[in-house]
């Protein structure tokens, strides 16, 4: 059986997160950026497997919700990091972006099954 896209792209950013933040550490960036930027970026792929396994279709749009937070959180980590010169492959952002929208696109997915 074949992972969701969902799940999958959400694993590749937080991949994507650590290893930029191990050349972000060794480049002496600021700490509490990359603290911040690690948390949020590890959080998407975690929040999209709890969605997995939620106790009915109300918390598993309350997960994804959490999961879009944490993404656009993400995205303005990794926006700082370009403008302030810290980062500048922005190919990490457009992963982020690239999540954010199957995200969003899940949630109104699961909210008009929802409906009656």
């Amino acid at each position: 059986m074949t992972e969701s896209p969902l799940k999958l792209k959400s694993k590749e950013l937080a991949l994507e997160v650590i290893k930029v933040c191990r050349e972000l550490r060794a480049s002496k960036c600021e700490s509490a950026l990359i603290n911040q930027f690690l948390r949020s970026g590890t959080s998407v792929g975690a929040n999209v497997r709890e969605a997995q396994y939620a106790h009915g279709t109300a918390d598993f749009i309350a997960k994804l919700q959490i999961a879009l937070k944490e993404c656009s959180e993400t995205e303005y980590w990794i926006e700082l990091l370009i403008e302030s010169g810290y980062y500048s492959d922005r190919a990490i952002l457009e992963k982020c972006v690239e999540v954010k929208k199957i995200l969003i696109s899940s949630i109104n997915t699961a909210k008009s099954k929802n409906q009656f």
